[in-house]
């Protein structure tokens, strides 16, 4: 640029640097050089220097203030213009091409507001601080002066600095010339005396003075004295230059003075004298424009240049320190020394110029690189790099890398990366799950491997988020800007091919299609391996989206090394659009989780103590479910709002409240997705009320159809109509931020379901309060126990069960069956067996779930029937729906329910018939008689207590739509399955006649009988307080002993009790109670019977109850007879002290209650323990018929084989062993030999004998 030999001439335009820095003109062309001319072109080139110092020095303030169009349009034209830098370059000079690298707008700034004091390196630190430093210039030579009207070029200011590179060099050059140069001159004694004596040279001969006369004679040789970089005026006698030998300046000067008064002495000294004076500027531009570059080269250049400066120095003080100055003139060619000493100083000035043209070339190729770089980044958007780059820094400030260590070992992702040809690779995942958090791990691991890699493939990377980031446009910008920066080669192509395209008319910022035609000429000649990561796709609006996949295919396709990683949440439209890519889903983990929240915990909340903190960590983690963002934002709650203690952080924990961050997010999203469109946003808003309240998760179609359900007008009557308005593709792209990942391909898949509990909190929260006109009127006249958020989750019950409940009264579920006779058929048939393999149990499995245990059933389908695709929900879930509506204003209308479930209709048959079969299996998962069932019978069970009450009231249970005795019915289902205080709103209805009776209460007995889990559920004290409600009418009736023994064979105390305490102060009661006039077991007969000891006990506390405890049935059966039928030892304990007169007493076949208790069926310790007591209770008859029949009771013991009860009758009923086995010789023998327990015979004589021998012994 700077620097042409000899006489060599410019002879091309130059860039006009204008202070102005607005318009672009080239320069004048110089008038061509005398061929004689000994100047060479440096000074020329020294102006081009010092104008590019100047663009240099603007360019820097500007970087300090953005540009504006007019003036940043000046430097890229004068980067366009052919006869820019590198056209005014000499092409002859050889210097090395530094390898420069481009840098920002920011480092440029940085850069040029550095501070210029010199730095404290080795090289300065030789410097002797206390020397006077030298001039600094600071302005260049103007151009036309002449050397009578003005300073020779400069317009020198000084100004003195701490410390710099010239006097550095000067002290070195000193120190290295040491005793070789005579002191006085660095003393600067006797200079001025020197040039007094030097203006004195030949002046009397000339009348002039040799320092004016070698000016004068430079001239004549066409020396252009005045466009050298002189250190002195030339205009300024001699006399007065005053110079100051001690400094650098001074000796400069010096120097410059006494070279020029010396030039007349000959002219070939002269040429080389003009020479030197050139050669002198080159001192100046050490600092290479400005810059501080301390290089060494440099450095060293200048000492060997200021050492000749002193040689000659010091030799031209010697010549002038001798006497005689007439002889000056011919001392100075004297030995050759001081045209020697210009000899070696123009070779060593002429390598300081070659050094700092080189480190000039760098710094012009940096403003060059600045250059570019400040146009590109205008061009492309100057913050989109330092965007990024700070979104990405964030990321790895809040990421946990443990947690995003699974992908590595993906194979998806290791074959992606492993591949040696175009590979795509797509990361999916829902809402808040980490995607942009794992894509900055994979980015970061990415680098991490490339660092080893040869060649070393580079990385460009975006992430799009719900701004201008994730437009088509800035996408591709971002990542030219990327790939420039790490391709700095690159620059200067795009700069050109930017310019070009511009010159078309069309802005290439602005056109997507023009970026993506570079990046794909560019990556198709580029040799390097290349990744392409873009995050966010989901964020990007529909035609960038499909711009920018159709692009990167492309890419894909024309690119041989290119690598592609994207992520996404998992759109229907976005996945069709990624068909062919490898995917990776980032489901929910909950490790995974755990690890997040510790890292997060550990991070924000430090501070907490060690029982806090642990708790803190497992709370989250349990309710994290795969949202990472939920994580952060709920522990950022905690940190702003500072809980600490153990107490209150639990109770934060039992009720996370919403952070508010993260509703403002849900609302952002939605009325994203659904452009703030009225239409969209009812729908959406349908589809997450729906969503938020269904008890299992719905297929896509099931949500499209309720969603169109719920929006529908009231004349959709049938599934045809209904059908007709149902958009599933419209209502998953309006929701999908807020549901899970669902798969597309299976529209019939039980999978939508919102994307974390958070949402639904949403939902029900905050659209409680924010939400206030689509609210229902009723809502205003709720209760006022109700919290806000209570009323809207009743509110949200309400919808969707109107959705049901309209479904369900479309026209075709009404006259349709469900099953076919094909179908009725098949379910007599055994489900889920091979019929023809005996060897596959077929085990109930208490752990198995219902669809395993139901997987291998024939099943029908109920859309084939033509019941659309929301019957089998609405028909098993709308009673769960139903029954969380207590409030008045929100319950569905009596006729609607009175039509759904009308007794005997085809449409109860229908959602009946699917109810009990939730998975559309033939055979029912549970028994759901519907024959059994009425509108009443279904409230009961189902509604709410509220929706009961008002049923009770208003309905006219005389109608068709009701079972004939509908209050019984319902009565026993409630029984069965309901809530048994509801029995009490029954009763006191005005149908409540129909179960004053006998039978309600046999009802109410059987089913607390039934199982040990019957008699602990809940309201049982309600249900036997109502026998208060007819004990006037169980008297008038007379069923009242009926009800009580039927109380007492089923064990029922609760009754009996009442019944009792009641009857204590109501003589008819007791006397009904008590009445003796059934023929058989009464009232303790039927508590023995049913083997219910503590009501056995109860009674025998009674008063008026011998009667009972005496009475004898029709087969002369007393109560201890009856009790011998099950031998229970404590029933006999009971009643045996209460009635030993019934000990001896025998029934029709003249059996004794000892004898029954022998032959009774029951174990043998209850029948020994039973005897026992009867034996010792109950007293020993001296009789002789006892006697006859206590052996006959061991004669049928012997003849049983019952060794135990021979012992007991022959111990304890003091029996003679003799007088019943004796033979005519007077020896014991079996009375019957025909034992039904031969075993024993022999064990029972050995008995009998020993007792024979030793006599009966007494009761033990």
């Amino acid at each position: 640029v700077f620097a042409h030999n000899g006489s060599s001439c410019l002879s091309r335009k130059a860039t006009d640097f204008s202070p102005a820095y607005t318009s672009t003109r080239p320069l004048k062309s110089r008038e061509p050089c005398d061929p004689n001319s000994t100047m060479s072109s440096a000074a020329r080139n020294k102006s081009l220097q010092h104008r590019l110092r100047e663009r240099l020095n603007r360019l820097r303030g500007k970087s300090r203030d953005p540009p504006r169009d007019a003036e940043t349009h000046s430097t890229a034209s004068s980067l366009a213009e052919p006869s820019t830098f590198a056209a005014n370059l000499d092409s002859s000079s050889k210097h090395a091409t530094s390898s420069v690298s481009s840098i920002s707008l920011n480092q440029t700034r940085d850069a040029s507001e550095e501070p210029t004091t010199t730095r404290n390196d080795a090289t300065q630190s030789r410097v002797d601080k206390g020397a006077v430093l030298p001039v600094a210039y600071a302005s260049g030579l103007e151009k036309d002066s002449s050397i009578d009207d003005s300073t020779l070029g400069l317009g020198i200011e000084v100004a003195i600095v701490s410390s710099d590179l010239w006097s550095a060099a000067y002290r070195e050059a000193v120190d290295s010339l040491g005793k070789d140069i005579n002191a006085a001159i660095l003393k600067g004694d006797n200079v001025a005396e020197l040039f007094k004596q030097l203006e004195k040279i030949d002046k009397e001969a000339t009348q002039e003075s040799a320092f004016l006369r070698g000016v004068r004679y430079l001239h004549s040789l066409q020396v252009p004295l005045e466009r050298f970089k002189l250190a002195l005026d030339l205009a300024t006698p001699l006399t007065n230059i005053e110079p100051t030998s001690a400094t650098v300046f001074g000796v400069v000067k010096s120097v410059t003075a006494i070279a020029i008064s010396f030039s007349t002495a000959d002219l070939e000294f002269a040429k080389r004298i003009g020479e030197m004076l050139e050669q002198l500027s080159y001192i100046d531009d050490c600092d290479t424009l400005g810059q501080k570059t301390n290089k060494i080269d440099i450095h060293k250049a200048l000492v060997l240049v200021y050492q000749k400066l002193l040689e000659f120095f010091n030799a031209a003080f010697e010549i002038l320190s001798r006497k005689g100055a007439k002889l000056v003139m011919k001392m100075v060619l004297e030995n050759d020394r001081l045209p020697k000493i210009v000899e070696d100083f123009l070779k060593h000035a002429d390598d300081l110029r070659k050094l700092v043209q080189k480190a000039t070339w760098e710094i012009v190729e940096d403003i060059k690189a600045m250059l570019y770089d400040h146009e590109i980044a205008r061009w492309l958007g100057i913050g989109k790099m330092s965007r990024q780059s700070q979104h990405h820094a964030y990321l790895q400030q809040i990421r946990v890398d443990k947690a995003c260590e699974f992908l590595l070992v993906n194979a998806k992702f290791i074959n992606w990366h492993q591949a040696t040809d175009s590979q795509q690779l797509v990361v999916l995942g829902d809402m808040g799950c980490g995607k942009t958090v794992a894509m900055a791990f994979l980015i970061d691991e990415l680098r991490r491997r490339n660092e080893h890699q040869l060649p070393q493939p580079r990385i460009c990377y975006h992430y799009c988020r719900n701004d201008e980031t994730g437009q088509a446009v800035y996408i591709f910008s971002s990542l030219i800007l990327s790939l420039l920066e790490q391709f700095s080669g690159l620059k200067r192509a795009f700069f050109e091919w930017y310019k070009q395209v511009t010159a078309s008319g069309i802005d290439p910022a602005a056109s997507f299609k023009k970026l993506e035609e570079w990046l794909q000429k560019t990556l198709g000649e580029l040799d390097r391996p290349l990744f392409l990561v873009i995050d966010g796709l989901d964020e990007c609006d529909r035609a960038s989206r499909s711009s920018l996949l159709k692009s990167l295919k492309n890419l894909s396709q024309n690119t041989s090394r290119l690598k592609i990683l994207l992520s996404s949440r998992p759109q229907e439209e976005i996945l069709e659009q990624l068909t062919g890519m490898a995917k990776i889903d980032l489901d929910s983990d909950a490790k995974r989780d755990r690890l997040i929240v510790e890292k997060t915990v550990e991070r924000q909340l430090s501070y907490l103590s060690e029982d806090v903190k642990p708790l803190v960590t497992e709370t989250l983690s349990r309710s994290a479910q795969g949202s990472a963002i939920w994580t952060k934002m709920t522990v950022d709650l905690i940190e702003k709002r500072g809980i600490r203690a153990l107490a209150p952080m639990r109770a934060f924990l039992k009720e996370i409240p919403q952070p508010r961050q993260l509703s403002e997010l849900y609302v952002n999203l939605l009325s994203r997705y659904t452009s703030d469109d009225p239409e969209n946003q009812r729908l959406a808003t349908t589809a997450l009320e729906i969503l938020a309240t269904t008890r299992r998760p719905l297929s896509i179609l099931e949500l499209a159809w309720a969603v169109a359900m719920g929006v529908a007008q009231e004349g959709v009557l049938t599934l045809d109509a209904l059908a007709k308005l149902v958009d599933h593709q419209r209502v998953m792209s309006l929701i999908q931020p807020f549901v899970a990942h669902v798969d597309f391909n299976d529209l019939r898949k039980r999978q939508v379901r919102l994307v974390h509990q958070s949402v639904q909190e949403f939902i029900v929260r905050e659209w409680a309060s924010n939400r206030p006109a689509q609210e229902s009127s009723a809502i205003s006249t709720l209760a006022t126990d109700h919290t806000p958020v209570q009323r809207r989750a009743v509110n949200l019950e309400a919808g969707i069960l109107d959705v049901c409940i309209r479904y369900l009264l479309l026209d075709d579920i009404g006259y349709i069956d469900l099953f076919s006779e094909e179908h009725l058929a098949i379910e007599e048939l055994p489900q889920g067996l091979d019929l023809f393999d005996n060897d596959v149990p077929n085990d109930y499995d208490p752990y198995c779930t219902w669809e395993a245990w139901e997987e291998n059933m024939i099943r029908y389908d109920p859309i084939e029937r033509g019941f659309g695709e929301l019957f089998v929900y609405a028909s098993c879930h709308w009673i769960d729906h139903f029954g969380a509506i207590s409030v008045e204003p929100l319950l569905p209308g009596l006729g609607n329910i009175g039509s759904l479930c009308q007794a005997g209709s085809t449409r109860l048959h229908n959602w009946i018939k699917q109810n009990c079969r939730p998975d559309c299996t033939i055979k029912p998962r549970f028994i759901f008689d519907s024959t059994l069932y009425d509108p009443l019978s279904v409230a009961s069970l189902y509604g709410s207590e509220t929706m009961l009450r008002i049923m009770l009231e208003s309905s006219d249970f005389d109608s068709d739509k009701f079972l004939p005795n509908p209050a019984i019915g319902a009565a026993d289902q409630i029984l069965q399955w309901g809530d048994l205080p509801r029995l009490k709103l029954l009763m006191g209805s005005k149908i409540g006649h129909q179960i004053r009776n006998l039978d309600f209460f046999r009802l109410v007995m059987n089913q607390w009988s039934n199982s040990l889990s019957d008699k602990y559920r809940q309201g049982w004290d309600v249900v036997f307080d109502l026998i208060d409600d007819v004990l006037d009418m169980m008297v008038r009736q007379r069923w009242g002993n009926e009800l009580v023994c039927r109380a007492a064979s089923t064990g029922c105390v609760p009754i009996i009790r009442r019944l009792m305490d009641r009857a204590q102060h109501n003589a008819e009661l007791r006397a009904e109670l008590l009445d003796g006039s059934r023929p058989e077991h009464r009232l303790i007969g039927e508590a023995i019977f049913g083997n219910h000891v503590d009501v056995v006990e109860y009674l025998l506390e009674q008063q008026g109850i011998e009667a009972h405890l005496q009475h004898r049935n029709s087969r002369s059966e007393n109560v201890l007879h009856l009790a011998s039928r099950l031998c229970n030892p404590a029933m006999f304990q009971h009643l045996v002290p209460r009635f030993k007169d019934g000990v001896h007493q025998t029934d029709d076949q003249n059996d004794t209650v000892l004898m029954r208790i022998v032959m009774s069926p029951s174990g043998s310790r209850n029948r020994l323990e039973s005897a026992r007591i009867l034996l010792s209770e109950g007293g020993v008859n001296e009789d002789g018929r006892f006697k006859d029949e206590l052996q006959e009771t061991l004669w049928v013991a012997e003849r049983l084989g019952d060794l135990d009860m021979c012992g007991l009758l022959i111990r304890i009923g003091k029996m003679n062993p003799p007088s019943a086995r004796t033979r005519d010789d007077d020896q014991m023998v079996s009375k019957d030999q025909t034992s039904e327990n031969e075993q024993n015979t022999l064990a029972i004589l050995k008995l009998l004998r020993t007792h024979a021998d030793t006599g009966s012994t007494p009761a033990e």
